[in-house]
């Protein structure tokens, strides 16, 4: 992981999340009863893993290229797999070019170095800790670190025109047990990024994600397979405070992003949560001068006289 990861890291670990939980309604534009016909994604949810989970077959998300000893990825180091067949030719040679900086030990421009908007997926790549908090005929999301929002409108359908936005335009509704989210109108940018690695993301970006409660020993057994994939966050165990009862359900998210400027084919991964014991804290990342990681910052403005 580069240098400012390093710092989001520690942020994340020393204190993922810390003050009160908060108490989650039923969604109050649903009666009691209907409300009992959906699942319930409240509360704190914890991963202790980057990046997302391969699919057991199909096109497969970026990797990282440069792994350590014990075959795990390199955090210090983000190599993105420029080869990978979901790429298109120019996006292709961004991720090359962006693995040939942190191969020098040097950061580039990305939402979490650069306190930017955590778009997903980048979201879902970064971020360890989140929950879900219903509310009249919508959702929001909130993300732990940074303090990330997002806002999905529940039974509602995309604008016949969608401006540009952070997090876009999000819509949802339940298929049965499970919530799906459709996302469209996000800004591009240099910050546009759909994974750590310097994917693109275009104006014709569509994202589609589905939460599903899942058994809870499936979670961790799914957790731990990506966590010997990417590695853990902190190179220790208890990076987040998971709750080891897998008698309780976990969460699992499956997207699929489609970028035809970008990507040859959808994709498709998994993101695996669990139950997590943690508090909730408040993080702010304070906005930079737009040169990222303060490398050759600009200087500090000097006064010539008094403003008073």
């Amino acid at each position: 992981m580069r240098a400012t990861t390093e710092k989001t890291v520690f942020f994340t670990i020393a204190g993922l999340v810390s003050a009160a939980i908060f108490a989650l309604p039923a969604l109050p534009a649903l009666s009691a009863e209907n409300a009992a016909q959906f699942p319930d994604f409240s509360g704190m949810w914890g991963r202790n893993a980057f990046n997302f989970e391969a699919l057991p077959s199909g096109p497969a998300p970026l990797v990282n290229l440069k792994r350590t000893a014990d075959g795990t990825g390199d955090a210090l180091q983000l190599v993105g797999d420029y080869k990978n067949p979901i790429l298109k030719p120019e996006a292709a040679e961004r991720v090359r070019q962006y693995g040939e900086i942190s191969k020098l030990g040097r950061d580039y421009p990305d939402p979490s170095n650069s306190c930017g908007p955590w778009a997903p997926p980048f979201t879902f790549a970064m971020e360890l800790g989140m929950q879900m908090l219903p509310k009249k005929d919508g959702i929001t999301i909130l993300y732990a670190q940074d303090d990330q929002v997002r806002h999905v409108r529940m039974n509602a359908s995309h604008p016949a025109r969608v401006t540009p936005s952070a997090m876009g335009d999000s819509v949802g509704h339940y298929e049965g047990d499970t919530l799906v989210i459709d996302t469209i109108g996000i800004k591009t940018g240099v910050l546009g990024l759909v994974d750590r690695y310097g994917s693109s993301r275009s104006d014709e970006f569509h994202l589609v994600e589905r939460y599903r409660l899942i058994d809870g020993a499936a979670a961790k057994e799914a957790q731990e397979r990506h966590e010997k994939v990417d590695g853990r966050v902190g190179g220790r165990p208890g990076a987040v405070a998971i709750i080891p009862d897998t008698t309780i359900k976990g969460l699992q998210l499956q997207f699929t992003v489609e970028d035809p400027k970008t990507f040859t084919t959808p994709w498709s991964a998994n993101v695996t949560y669990r139950r997590s014991s943690e508090e909730w804290q408040e993080q702010v990342c304070a906005e930079d001068n737009g040169n990222y990681l303060n490398e050759n910052s600009h200087p500090i403005p000097q006064a010539a006289k008094p403003d008073f």
